[in-house]
């Protein structure tokens, strides 16, 4: 089946998509080929996410901003907000989008799914909906201790009515065997067979860590281990300042920051000839997150060697931060997507170490993963899923059981097991 074309019928014919599926599946290229398509069709596309980051990897904004949602969680808090009724500009905005485009379904909230369905229908929305993601990997944020609770458990799930196409060659590796073995750990399946498989990955670290990526759960663990990693390179140091440029005198300084953090761009990139780094994106010469070695430095550029010998001239790109206004086109006043900032930047960082959330979207060769970071449902299968050869994987042994780090939450796991 060519999911593409398929995921492009149902929409042009007004249907409503959950596009789903495992890691490496390929599903964010097909989100971005289908709003490419609409996009070149002269069609208006709605780029959204719940996270920041999440957004930044569709080059989108995130649902509260665009909805204007304030911080509400709910709608107690919406109305407590005074933001229950929608404004006039926002009404326009959504009104006049032919696609809405929501990315990482899986950590969108029960109760952010109701405002979205609110907004849409106070808007008279007449476009279709596609949902992206997997409900087996990262859930909602919630405060505390309350309770998680996932889009497909509110009304409005039932409501959208989605069609369902679930993607299933993976595309990052392909060791068959590893690939069976994924698919359990994605459903927190460990049997006695995938419990030994998992122990066969625990070998001795290497006396040199710089030849593999570090996968942590926390930032400041991940932050220690570049360091100090960095610090036994006695090369001189170079460092690459992000260059922002502001398309609107609106911009704070605040809004870049976060847009940065989000982005996984560094303010300060920090470098020596003879670091490895991963690449953070994906170019006709290089994968998000392929591996080279930094050759030469000079004012304009980057040279990175890759494990093929070839050598990757860098020079700083931009990424942006876009936001629809209202701009008088050929005499009528139309939405217009418009850039804000855009930051310049090396699309690379230290190859040390990364934290699992921050790989998103990554295929990560040489890898350690230090389990007894894991922390949250579905982690385990995330930070696994991001190896692209499982020859170069390797496991710290962690301080309980397989099957109590390959954990699932229950009722994503029913509601994918039901194949949603």
């Amino acid at each position: 089946m060519n999911y593409l074309n398929v995921t492009i019928d149902k929409l042009s014919k007004n249907n409503n998509v959950f596009l789903t599926g495992g890691a490496g599946v390929g599903k964010t290229t097909i989100t971005n080929e289908v709003i490419g398509h609409f996009e070149q069709e002269g069609k208006k596309v709605a780029k959204l996410a719940s996270t920041g980051m999440a957004a930044t990897l569709i080059g989108g904004q995130t649902l509260h901003s665009f909805l204007d949602l304030g911080i509400a969680s709910d709608f107690k808090e919406l109305e407590r907000n005074k933001k229950l009724e929608i404004s006039k500009k926002v009404k326009k905005l959504v009104s006049g989008m032919h696609l809405v485009v929501i990315d990482e379904i899986s950590m969108v909230s029960d109760s952010l799914l109701d405002m979205i369905r609110l907004r849409l229908i106070q808007a008279d929305f007449k476009g279709s909906l596609l949902v992206v993601g997997d409900f087996l990997q990262l859930p909602p944020v919630v405060k505390g201790q309350a309770q998680v609770k996932y889009a497909f458990e509110s009304e409005s799930w039932s409501a959208f009515d989605f069609q369902v196409l679930e993607l299933s060659h993976v595309y990052r590796t392909q060791d068959k065997e590893f690939i069976e073995l994924l698919n359990s750990v994605r459903f927190g399946s460990i049997s006695e067979k995938i419990h030994n498989q998992l122990n066969e990955f625990i070998k001795p670290l290497p006396e040199d860590l710089s030849e593999f990526t570090f996968l942590f759960g926390k930032n400041e663990s991940a932050s220690r281990h570049n360091k100090a990693q960095l610090s036994f390179i006695e090369n001189e140091i170079f460092i690459k300042e992000a260059q922002v440029v502001k398309h609107s005198k609106s911009v704070t300084d605040i809004e870049i920051q976060r847009f940065m953090n989000d982005a996984r761009i560094e303010q300060e990139l920090e470098l020596k000839i003879g670091v490895p780094v991963l690449f953070t994106r994906n170019s006709w010469n290089y994968f998000n997150g392929e591996r080279g070695i930094i050759v030469n430095i000079d004012t304009e550029n980057v040279y990175v060697q890759k494990s093929d010998t070839k050598i990757v001239k860098l020079e700083a790109i931009a990424q942006s931060k876009s936001m629809w206004k209202e701009k008088s086109v050929d005499g009528q006043k139309e939405m217009v997507e418009q850039s804000m900032f855009s930051v310049y930047q090396f699309p690379i960082k230290l190859a040390f170490a990364i934290t699992i959330h921050k790989s998103q979207g990554m295929s990560i060769i040489d890898l350690i993963i230090q389990t007894n970071e894991i922390f949250a449902p579905s982690q385990f299968y995330v930070a696994l899923s991001r190896s692209s050869n499982p020859k170069r994987l390797n496991l710290v042994a962690p301080s309980c059981q397989w099957h109590k780090l390959a954990f699932v939450n229950e009722k994503a796991l029913k509601f994918m097991e039901k194949k949603c």
